[in-house]
This record gives structure tokens, C-alpha cells and sequence, in this order.
């Protein structure tokens, strides 16, 4: 992505796949019956997005490891509870309903037959991938995602922004640092300090006891950040009440750890690859294929015109 200056627009893909699926019925089906609305669902998704926000560049960012044993090594129940299979070599096996894990395979290929770049890397999660790319770039970035944990890269003054789904696919919230001191009373820089103090019980992450939303965004207010919040814990003079003082004190062990296990890495080592929009599919006879055997039909064929119309 060397000299990209215009709109980056990076997809958190299995989290929009998962969306497509619970989104569009799954009597939607290729030929030979097997559900398609995964993939269906997402083509009209990326159609969406490029005729509503004309993104210059486009990844679709994979997680190439869901739950990182750098992470688990730090916090054992980080995602533990998403663990369907436990593998000695290679990463565990995430819980995926039966019918949506057989279209994994056809969206990537789709995607490469599009000839959109599709970014996984080993020992790391889609949010990392995006994390690097978004600290990499040179213009504007909409990160589109049903992860909240991104949050914490909105930044107004580079233009990131997180572009997140409401109701299935159709529409979008658009969280600058505006919506987030509305909503958490932090900016984006203030998000992951929240989120470690308020715990995520999706991801794994105990939190600290009694500290919930409010009462962290509170203590981040007052304090700064987490390294200031921690001080005012040594501090008789701090205005904390003695329950939070305690409980912040008790959970020293997980305060010292959680920063690197909720902050999304920003340097990991990526692939070159071509980032740009295309206009046309990179692999025409793959893709028609692709569409035949898998009844892609109109979802396919309105990416591919909106694709065209950006470059015409």
C-alpha cells in the first residue's frame, strides 16, 4: 500500500460475514443446495459500501488466527468460551455455525477472483491486520466492523472512522470521537482503556470488579488514562472511593497484562500487496465459474457494475 493518499476503506471480514449470514435467509442457496446467504449477503454489503462511502483502496482483512496464543498466554480465558476444538498445533478451532463455515472458502475465493486484497496473517487477528494498515496510511480510513474493540482507533484528526453495522447490513453508524465522548465519554485513544476496566464478556475479559462503564469512563475523565488511574491508586490524596481503590489495587495482576492483550497490534508484518479498488475482476473465467456453481447472480453481477462505474 505504498503511497496510498485516498480513502482506505478496511473490512473486519468475518465479522461482516457473520452479519450477511444471520441477515439474509439462509433459503438462499446455490444450485445444489448448499446455503449461500453468507456470500450473498457480503457481495451486496461491499456493493453498498463502495456506492455509499467510494472508498480509493479496500481490504477485506482476515483473522488468520481468531484467538492469538500471545493473548491466551496473558489472559487464559480470552475467548475461551468461543473454543469448539482444542488443537495441539495451529490455532483452535472457533465455534462457527455448521451451515456458515463451508462458505468461508467461497467468499475468499470470490474475493480473489474479484481481485479485491484479502490481508490474514499468522499469529494475528483481523483487528491487528487493521490496526497496522489504519497506522500505515496516508489518508482517510472507514473501518467497517461489528467490533466494537476498534473503537479505540478512531482518530478526527487523521480521519479514521469506524463505519459500524446497526440492523444486519443496511445501515450504518458513523462513530468519529464526537458520538464516542457522547456515548463513553472517551475518545478513541480513551476506548481501549475503558474497555479493559469494563471488561468484555464476548472476548473473555474479566474487567475490574465494580468498575463498569460509567465508572471507568468516570475514572478516565479524572485521571487521564490507566497509567494515571493506577497512580492515584498509590495516591492517599486521589479521589477515589475505598472499594475502587481496593478492587484497582487487587486487580494489579490483570491491569499489568490486559493493555497488550486489548490494544490491537499496529506492527504487523504485512504482505505487499496491491490495495487499489479494481474495476475488473482479475480473474474473469475463475469468477463466472464461481458464480455458476454457486447461483451468485445478481449480488455478483451489481458488485461487478458498481466496480466498473467507479473507474469509468
Amino acid at each position: 500500500m505504498r503511497g496510498v493518499t485516498g480513502r482506505l476503506m478496511l473490512l473486519d471480514t468475518a465479522s461482516l460475514y457473520f452479519r450477511a449470514y444471520f441477515g439474509v435467509p439462509d433459503s438462499v442457496r446455490a444450485p445444489d443446495g448448499t446455503p449461500v446467504n453468507a456470500v450473498r449477503g457480503l457481495l451486496e454489503f461491499i456493493d453498498r459500501l463502495v456506492k455509499d462511502h467510494r472508498p480509493d483502496d479496500l481490504v477485506a482483512c482476515m483473522d488468520a488466527d481468531w484467538r492469538p496464543q500471545w493473548r491466551v498466554d496473558l489472559i487464559p480465558s480470552y475467548k475461551a468460551h468461543r473454543v469448539a476444538e482444542v488443537r495441539e498445533s495451529g490455532p483452535d478451532e472457533e465455534e462457527v455455525p455448521d451451515t456458515l463455515s463451508p462458505q468461508v472458502p467461497i467468499i475468499e475465493a470470490v474475493l480473489d477472483a474479484l481481485g479485491i486484497a484479502r490481508v490474514g496473517v499468522a499469529g494475528y487477528e483481523a483487528d491487528d491486520v487493521i490496526g497496522t494498515f489504519t497506522g500505515r496510511a496516508k489518508g482517510p480510513v472507514d473501518i467497517v466492523t461489528g467490533d466494537r474493540d476498534l473503537y479505540q482507533l478512531v482518530d478526527d484528526a487523521r480521519g479514521v472512522r469506524v463505519l459500524y453495522p446497526l440492523k444486519g447490513v443496511g445501515s450504518l453508524q458513523l462513530t468519529d470521537e464526537a458520538w464516542l465522548r457522547e456515548k463513553y465519554g472517551v475518545d478513541g485513544r480513551g476506548y481501549a482503556d475503558l474497555a479493559l476496566l469494563r471488561g468484555d464478556p464476548s472476548d473473555g475479559l474479566p474487567g475490574v470488579p465494580g468498575i463498569g462503564e460509567k465508572t471507568a469512563a468516570k475514572l478516565l475523565t479524572e485521571f487521564g488514562d490507566l497509567a494515571g488511574i493506577m497512580a492515584a491508586v498509590d495516591d492517599p490524596k486521589a479521589k477515589l472511593t475505598p472499594s475502587q481503590r481496593r478492587r484497582l489495587d487487587e486487580s494489579r495482576p490483570y491491569v499489568a497484562v490486559a493493555p497488550k492483550v486489548v490494544k490491537v497490534a499496529d506492527d504487523v508484518p504485512l504482505p505487499e500487496v496491491s490495495t487499489a479498488l479494481p474495476h475488473a475482476p482479475r480473474d474473469g473465467e475463475t469468477l463466472e465459474a464461481l458464480a455458476a456453481r454457486w447461483g451468485l447472480g445478481g449480488s455478483l453481477q451489481r458488485l461487478l457494475t458498481t466496480l466498473g462505474a467507479r473507474h469509468a
